[in-house]
């Protein structure tokens, strides 16, 4: 049996670690004045790999807090994975550079084809795509606007292109301590044929215990943000369920 990934997630904004509810800039909860801090203490309780979001590169459309996950990726001793306005060959080029293991992108893989394509055949694995859809259809630029397309199209698309891995979030889940979106992360793991990690909508330990009995159906892990802050999910205690 594969093993299931969960990923706790630190969203950088200001150089803080914070929350914003639905992708909201105007609001946000600052959970560590330190995404280092925040880093180190999610790796010491076990924590397998760190889901790093620059949300002002996200909105910048470039890497903004570059210098903090360098020295992120730097000091853990397990992998990190970023996401936020990657848009360019250079900028991917830079944070894989600071010892970054996996770069998401996210608004790129719908706006600039051509850009997705040359990433995924130059660093194959080491790039996912972050696909965050609206009642199915794919949405973009920090989910300001939504696209026609559908994300299970998007993904079988970008996975004869080479993609391995597809971080899905369905937003009308993120943030609102719902539970995640099990059908529709199934259904984007049999239409790509890949890995997808689920994001957003993970609330209690159940969620996380649900989603890792499809590790063989393709749900390779899950996100896991305001429910780690808040104290709903204790990570220890949530690694031992998924992995039992």
């Amino acid at each position: 049996m594969t093993a299931f990934t969960i990923y706790p997630a630190i969203d950088i904004r200001g150089g803080k670690c914070v929350r914003l509810l639905q992708g909201d800039y105007e609001q946000e909860t600052v959970f560590n004045e330190s995404p280092l801090d925040a880093a180190k203490q999610w790796e010491s309780l076990g924590g397998q790999y760190v889901h790093l979001v620059d949300l002002d590169g996200a909105k910048a459309g470039r890497p903004i807090n570059h210098e903090i996950i360098g020295k992120i990726a730097s000091t853990l001793n397990v992998p990190v994975q970023i996401g936020g306005g990657l848009r360019t060959f250079e900028d991917v080029k830079l944070l894989l550079s600071l010892g970054v293991s996996r770069v998401i992108l996210g608004t790129a893989a719908i706006e600039d084809r051509a850009f997705t394509e040359k990433v995924l055949a130059e660093y194959g694995d080491k790039a996912a795509i972050g696909i965050d859809a609206r009642n199915g259809l794919v949405a973009t630029r920090g989910w300001l606007e939504t696209s026609e397309v559908r994300a299970e199209d998007l993904a079988k698309e970008l996975a004869a292109k080479g993609a391995e891995t597809f971080i899905f979030t369905d937003i009308s889940r993120d943030g609102m301590m719902q539970g995640p979106n099990v059908e529709a992360i199934l259904a984007l793991a049999k239409a790509s044929g890949k890995t997808v990690i689920a994001s957003g909508g993970v609330t209690v330990q159940n969620d996380l215990e649900v989603l890792a009995t499809h590790v063989n159906d393709g749900i390779g892990g899950a996100i896991v943000g305001k429910a780690l802050y808040t104290g709903n999910i204790d990570l220890k205690s949530a690694l031992a369920a998924v992995n039992r």
